[in-house]
């Protein structure tokens, strides 16, 4: 089976063209796949699928085998994959994925992708769509959530997959002692994305994310995309802003124009192999 690794901030993939294989148990590939010791390593596996209502369709699998609706460092490097392998000749794609369509543009110089600009759709904020357990709430800022020993004021959105917000100092630490534990925290019905955040200014922010199926990561665009909404609801800063992460800056806009959500970075083609 061809195999091509490929990362987005140091957001890792195994990309594989099933336009081409037959894999027939994604979820046991991925888990054997992704192991970082005795596979190839990478947080997730992304397939490439043909689709009969957008241009491709895209599966992710997280390294535990779960498998989350989108993936915002994934997209890109997909957007990329297809194009590098001359499966597609165009820098506008629509991709299907089990958040819906998401449409990234590729930016081209001498005929090198240097970045993907991805259209991200809009934020999802009713309590039960994102999903919570609380029902008929508009929009869930500053709820309080216990965990061990501390308690949270939480802000809750959706890009598709669930994202748990907070502002706070030192953000590393907090990701790696509480993440686990708001993952799986019964507020949240299917999991949830876990999200640590330090303002810098009205244009910057730290950001450190646990990801659901996936743990500690270096970075999280649809993770990326929610601080930025979460930043805006609390007037913590402008709407658009650069969220640094562990494994690099990506630059996020909320339009007012169409309430969608512009996410730009890059994408890299790590090296292509044969897992026999």
């Amino acid at each position: 089976m061809e195999f091509t690794k490929m990362q987005g901030l140091g957001n890792d993939f195994v990309i594989i063209n099933d336009l081409e294989e037959n894999i027939s148990d994604y979820s046991a590939l991925a888990k054997k796949v992704c192991h970082r010791n005795f596979g190839i390593g990478a947080d997730g596996l992304m397939v490439v699928l043909p689709s009969q209502k957008a241009d491709f369709r895209m599966r992710i699998i997280n390294s535990d085998g779960s498998e989350p609706e989108m993936c915002g460092n994934g997209i890109r490097c997909f957007a990329k994959f297809v194009y590098d392998q001359g499966l597609t000749k165009k820098n506008k794609l629509e991709i299907e994925t089990l958040a819906g369509i998401i449409k990234p543009e590729l930016i081209i110089e001498n005929n090198q992708v240097i970045l993907i600009k991805v259209d991200m759709g809009e934020p999802v904020l009713q309590s039960e769509l994102i999903p919570t357990a609380v029902k008929d709430q508009k929009m869930i800022k500053a709820h309080p959530l216990q965990v061990q020993d501390k308690e949270f004021l939480v802000t809750c959105v959706s890009m598709g997959n669930p994202h748990c917000l907070i502002f706070a100092a030192e953000p590393d630490l907090l990701a790696e002692k509480y993440g686990p534990d708001l993952e799986k925290h019964p507020f949240f019905p299917r999991k949830t994305n876990v999200e640590f955040i330090e303002v810098l200014n009205k244009h910057e922010v730290k950001m450190r994310v646990w990801e659901r199926g996936a743990g500690i990561t270096l970075a999280c665009g649809t993770g990326a995309c929610a601080t930025t909404v979460a930043c805006v609801l609390n007037d913590k800063t402008e709407r658009s802003i650069t969220v640094h992460l562990l494994g690099g800056d990506l630059q996020i806009e909320w339009s007012e124009a169409d309430n969608h959500l512009y996410m730009t970075g890059p994408a890299v083609t790590v090296f292509t192999g044969t897992w026999l």
